[in-house]
C-alpha cells in the first residue's frame, strides 16, 4: 500500500525500500514512520512532534521523510 502511494506521488521515490535507503532507516520503521504521520497530521500540534513520540524517531529523520514525501501537505495521502 505505502509503495503504491509513494509511487503516486509526483518527486517521491519509487518505493518504501527506496526511501528508507536515502533516508538512513530500516523500511519497516519507514513504513512506522509513514503511518505516524499520516495519523499526526490529522490531530492537533505538531505533526512530526506526534510522529516521533510515537515511533521514537528523531524530528530530523521524520522531517527529511516528510520532504523525501513532498511535504507536509503530501501527508493528506496518507491520513
Amino acid at each position: 500500500i505505502f509503495d503504491g502511494i509513494l509511487k503516486s506521488i509526483a518527486g517521491s521515490p519509487d518505493d518504501v525500500a527506496n526511501l528508507a535507503a536515502k533516508i538512513g532507516i530500516d523500511p519497516g520503521m519507514a513504513e512506522k514512520a509513514i503511518a505516524a504521520l499520516g495519523q499526526a497530521h490529522q490531530m492537533e500540534g505538531d505533526t512530526v512532534e506526534a510522529a516521533a513520540a510515537k515511533t521514537g524517531l528523531p524530528t530530523g529523520t521524520l522531517n527529511k521523510i516528510v520532504e523525501a514525501i513532498g511535504g507536509e501537505g503530501s501527508l493528506m495521502e496518507f491520513a
